[in-house]
């Protein structure tokens, strides 16, 4: 399927926007579940050289290759797998320990506001009117879900210390989506990204080494290797991989939209695996959601 056909004539694209996130609100199963077993800097950096050790007998030949490529875009992909993998990977982890999932929330969806002011500033990115208010009707949906439909209750919650690691997060997915769709590679879209997980791991290593040392023990028994490999598969290999097709066929200010449509499967998700229960508040804000995105998609073509 070529990215031009798929653009112009199918709402193919636009499919994944709503596919995608099912993958990656997954990872609220591993920042709530896993993290009671494996230490958040160690989730991450086993998930990402996991999901390395996974990808690498496919494309380490495609790699070696390419040496010179490799060489060439050093200092880009391990760029990216530090932005990526690296604080997108352990950050959201270490701010479950100590603040709420509605905060983070809240502040996860400021990244596509981000990728919008750094694309247009850095990379000229045009953005329009109706992008520009499908992107406010989205934050009206999730705040919406995260407020319980309740203004008040919005406006008295409490901020802690680990919702800057949530700021730190947002801001790092941002830069992570604008230069991965900007910053051209001769490499295929797995084969990058099989070097973007391995310079990830390698990036978390120094800071899994400072944990291990001075604050958690890594117990590697059977919860270890379930949440390493959960991890690494469903948010990371597929999550990643279907964002990064999302990208290439609708750019990155319109990719970051996932993480609006996230937040309401990782509502669906509590409802399933938490026994939350299921409110007028979550069909609204959904609706604001979905309404928002598709607002956002009714942009011209060039």
């Amino acid at each position: 399927m070529k990215p031009s056909l798929t653009r112009n004539n199918s709402y193919f694209p636009y499919l994944l926007l709503f596919i995608q996130p099912v993958f990656m609100a997954s990872n609220i199963i591993v920042a709530r579940g896993g993290v009671e077993y494996v230490p958040p800097i160690s989730l991450a950096f086993w998930r990402w050289l996991t999901v390395f050790f996974i990808l690498s007998p496919f494309f380490l030949s495609e790699i070696l290759k390419k040496k010179k490529d490799l060489n060439k875009e050093f200092w880009k992909l391990f760029f990216l797998g530090s932005m990526g993998c690296g604080v997108c990977g352990a950050f959201p982890f270490i701010a479950g320990m100590s603040t709420t999932m509605a905060n983070m929330g809240i502040i996860y969806t400021s990244s596509p506001i981000f990728i919008i002011i750094l694309s247009v500033m850095f990379f000229k990115d045009k953005i329009t009117s109706s992008r520009i208010i499908g992107l406010l009707i989205c934050l009206i949906g999730v705040l919406t879900i995260i407020g319980k439909g309740n203004l008040q209750l919005l406006l008295n919650l409490k901020f802690t210390s680990g919702d800057l690691w949530m700021i730190g997060a947002a801001i790092g997915w941002a830069v992570y989506s604008i230069y991965l769709l900007n910053w051209k590679s001769n490499f295929s879209l797995m084969g990058r990204f099989t070097i973007i997980s391995l310079f990830g791991a390698i990036s978390l290593f120094p800071f899994y080494l400072i944990e291990e040392i001075y604050f958690f023990n890594t117990e590697f028994n059977n919860n270890f290797i379930f949440w390493v490999l959960f991890a690494a598969i469903s948010p990371g290999i597929i999550a990643f991989t279907l964002y990064t097709k999302v990208q290439k066929y609708v750019g990155a200010s319109l990719a970051g939209f996932t993480l609006y449509i996230f937040s309401v499967y990782s509502a669906i998700y509590g409802i399933i695996l938490f026994d939350e229960a299921l409110m007028n508040f979550h069909y609204i804000g959904a609706a604001f959601v979905f309404l928002g995105v598709y607002l956002a998609r009714k942009v011209k073509s060039k």
